[in-house]
């Protein structure tokens, strides 16, 4: 009796498990009202940044798209639970590598697209093609032109110096875009440096740590902090509504010899379980295209892939820098040991 009372208790856990998993799942992941001839992007750029140009593209071509947005972390996992029943035609990320893992996991198609190799760099899409890089961003410090001279940092790695203390601000612990950057300083600098760098900026950084690159970007710009860690197009946006603000970008780690700035890239790919490949591929085709690549250029203040499609000249010029020499599909790779770093550094 006591066995099969322990039994039903335990059945009894399960039962309450499965249920708190589906109704968590049902909260983070609402399922989406999809008609039969709609493409549907699963989208880890938020909605600002990427629905304007798939607008675009659908009064082009007559292809309706359902967008649904979310962090490119969840938006894998929910494709690879959704399994055979997903939604998802194509899977557009913020960061090359959740797109790589995507690869791995065999969430996404090879797609064969004629003249690619002319228009996106091969350090810009997967060996097969199953993702294709579609615009650039660099990892930069943005700071207060009143409260810091240029030639005070010269390296991202400066930022940990104990003299900032109480005068930067950073992402949060979950920010792709720092998990992104750290990756690549962890590459190139080791894992021991890296934890230092880690550890320096969580203390200089204190409380202040923002979920958003826009909320950075405005409290440096109010001087409630001298520096902070964004992408730089957050920075050009900021100053097109507020051109006096008194910030820019410092362009670090630019000596010979030394690491370069570290380069991430958005991204598309085509979700394996996809049937609507021929609708997913003229997508593609106008997201690498000319006009595509001039939009995110222009709107978005993002590098396009395409080499001739020109840089918003707010920008610095593309070849006015080089940049870390880390593979993005490598990004993959460097998550998990990545996210150990982090976490062991007891950033927030």
């Amino acid at each position: 009796m006591m066995y099969l009372s322990v039994l039903s208790r335990s059945r009894t856990v399960q039962i309450y498990s499965a249920i708190l998993i589906l109704v968590s799942w049902l909260i983070i992941f609402p399922t989406i009202s999809v008609a039969a001839d709609q493409l549907v992007v699963y989208s880890g750029r938020a909605e600002r940044l990427i629905k304007p140009v798939l607008d675009t593209f659908q009064d082009k071509t007559g292809i309706q798209v359902q967008l649904l947005t979310g962090s490119s972390t969840q938006l894998v996992n929910r494709i690879q639970a959704e399994g055979t029943h997903t939604q998802a035609d194509v899977f557009i990320t913020n960061d090359a590598g959740t797109l790589e893992r995507a690869r791995e996991l065999h969430l996404l198609k090879p797609i064969k697209i004629e003249g690619i190799e002319h228009i996106i760099p091969p350090a810009f899409r997967a060996p097969d093609n199953s993702w294709i890089g579609l615009s650039g961003r660099i990892w930069v410090i943005v700071y207060n032109t009143n409260m810091i001279q240029p030639d005070q940092i010269t390296s991202i790695l400066d930022i940990a110096n104990p003299k900032w203390k109480g005068k930067l601000a950073i992402p949060t612990a979950n920010s792709e875009y720092l998990q992104a950057g750290v990756s690549v300083i962890s590459a190139v600098k080791g894992d021991e440096r890296t934890e230092s760098f880690l550890k320096g900026i969580r203390d200089n950084a204190g409380n202040s740590t923002y979920a958003h690159n826009g909320q950075i970007v405005d409290a440096v710009a109010k001087g409630k902090v001298a520096m902070g860690l964004v992408n730089h197009y957050y920075i050009y946006r900021y100053l097109a509504e507020n051109p006096d603000a008194p910030i820019a970008p410092l362009l670090t780690d630019q000596k010979t010899g030394e690491m370069g700035l570290i380069m991430n890239a958005t991204g598309i790919g085509v979700v394996t379980q996809s049937k609507r490949i021929a609708e997913a591929k003229k997508l593609i085709q106008f997201l690498i295209s000319q006009p595509g690549q001039q939009m995110f250029a222009d709107r978005n203040k993002e590098y396009p892939i395409h080499h001739e499609v020109k840089t918003d000249p707010a920008l610095p010029p593309r070849n006015s820098f080089h940049v870390a020499q880390v593979p993005l599909a490598q990004l993959a790779k460097l998550r998990e040991p990545t996210m150990l770093l982090i976490e062991r550094s007891g950033l927030r």
